[in-house]
């Protein structure tokens, strides 16, 4: 029971960070939205950080992945809300939620074996990531889409990074841990430099979504963390069902629609990051 809300509670949060973060995209920039979120994470995660305490494993090696960590994810961050500025969250966040696939590829190339199960999982994951990009719309839908698409693509792949990092993070140093490089990174590389330059742009329609989006990405991290630990594998495929959340919510409340071809890859993604999470795990 506690594996499955650590995963409801992870899929329903992200689930809302990406629809708020689409919404804020409409009122602000992608940088200055990425800007605003870290701040807001920071905020919180300082004080859990503290409270911790400096973990006894710290060192040059697990410097490292902290920074490794926190690089992925906020550049995963910046391709994901470049996504959302431009594409529908119906197909923005199922190609962003195969994340877990790219980390499993990683992990792989570590040198972790492959099963056969595995392995024709991810495939079916990248023929959806194809479909999904494919529209028979006019030129200016199908261009906005492809780019979209790639840029979500992008994200994938730097959240992989940023998955496995943390996931190497974590064993050492414990999920306080875990949960602070990317804001640390995301304050110092993104929201000072641009509060230097005063490019940080934030106006007040934009507010709330940030201050949303900032706390339940943090509150999705720390959900399935916690669900994890009863659970790995019933925790990791109820929370990658944010994507199929998110895509319904767009569909209902943003009213998006998607060509046949696109809802058929991301039905491909959903069920495929839904397996292979099962698998992983």
């Amino acid at each position: 029971m506690l594996a499955i809300l650590g995963g409801l509670g992870a899929a329903l949060a992200w689930a809302t960070t990406t629809l708020t973060a689409a919404r804020a995209t409409r009122f602000v920039d992608s940088w200055s939205l990425l800007a605003s979120v870290m701040a807001v994470g920071l905020l919180v995660t300082v004080p859990i950080a503290v409270l911790a305490g400096v973990p006894s494993g710290l060192d040059a090696h697990s410097a490292v992945w902290l920074a490794v960590s926190g690089a992925g994810n906020v550049v995963g961050l910046l391709l994901t809300y470049s996504a959302l500025r431009i594409g529908k969250v119906g197909l923005v966040a199922p190609i962003t939620s195969t994340e877990g696939a790219v980390a499993a590829v990683i992990a792989v190339v570590a040198g972790e074996k492959l099963t056969a199960g595995a392995g024709i999982t991810l495939l079916a994951i990248a023929v959806g990531v194809m479909l999904a990009t494919i529209t028979p719309a006019d030129i200016d839908t199908r261009r906005s889409d492809l780019r979209a698409g790639l840029y979500a693509a992008g994200a994938a792949a730097s959240f992989g990074f940023g998955l496995y990092a943390t996931g190497r993070v974590g064993q050492d140093l414990g999920i306080a841990w875990a949960l602070l490089p990317p804001r640390v990174v995301g304050v110092v590389a993104i929201a000072i430099p641009l509060a230097v330059a005063r490019r940080w742009r934030l106006n007040r329609r934009a507010v709330p979504f940030v201050i949303v989006c900032g706390l339940c990405e943090v509150l999705g991290f720390a959900a399935y963390a916690f669900g994890a630990r009863h659970g790995l594998a019933v925790a990791a495929v109820l929370a990658s069902q944010f994507a199929a959340i998110a895509a319904v919510v767009g569909y209902l409340v943003f009213r998006e629609r998607l060509a046949r071809i696109q809802i058929v890859g991301v039905a491909t993604i959903v069920c495929g990051v839904s397996v292979l999470s099962a698998l992983h795990g």
